[in-house]
């Protein structure tokens, strides 16, 4: 595969070395998408400001369910990967739940009752780029207005991420899991 954007390559400025260090498991090389936004630093400075992945309003598991559900739903097996990889057994999703954020949809048994609303939730905005009056009231009785706000956000900038891995045709990670077969 043909680099459309090739990466950044060392040494990196010390702003870009210095947030590539502090989101990035000591030992672990910078994921390539990080690299490669690293080639025009007021994009790769916006990027990483724009992160929700610090602690929020939900859980770990409810953030990851968005993102594996998002991103698979945007054909992004890198960024996919990536999660899997590195935030499924943190977030205690089995392996039939992180093979349902790819292959199945929100009546898959492997979902509770809160995560079908997210797998929901991820469905609609993929689909609509809204959500649906009898969808919001069954999160509303669900979650909190702060919730609802950061589950949004999070399938939004998974999108902007999921363009982003899918336009410059990153290649995947090595550790990076693959998309379960259909």
């Amino acid at each position: 595969m043909i680099d459309r954007i090739s990466p950044a390559q060392q040494p990196y400025a010390p702003e870009i070395k210095a947030a590539l260090e502090r989101v990035m498991p000591p030992g672990v090389p910078p994921l390539v998408l990080f690299t490669t936004l690293a080639r025009n630093p007021r994009v790769f400075a916006r990027f990483m400001a724009g992160g929700l992945l610090d602690k929020g309003s939900i859980t770990l598991r409810e953030r990851e369910i968005m993102i594996d559900r998002t991103t698979a739903r945007c054909g992004s097996e890198y960024e996919w990967g990536v999660h899997a990889a590195f935030f499924a057994e943190k977030a205690a999703l089995t392996a039939d739940q992180i093979a349902a954020t790819v292959v199945g949809d929100s009546n898959d048994r492997a979902w509770g009752e809160r995560d079908r609303l997210i797998v929901r939730l991820a469905d609609e905005l993929h689909e609509t780029s809204g959500v649906g009056d009898a969808l919001w009231s069954a999160l509303a009785a669900e979650f909190s207005d702060e919730q609802m706000l950061e589950l949004i956000a999070l399938a939004g900038f998974y999108h902007t991420v999921s363009y982003l891995t899918n336009a410059l045709r990153l290649p995947l990670e090595d550790y990076g899991v693959r998309f379960p077969v259909k």
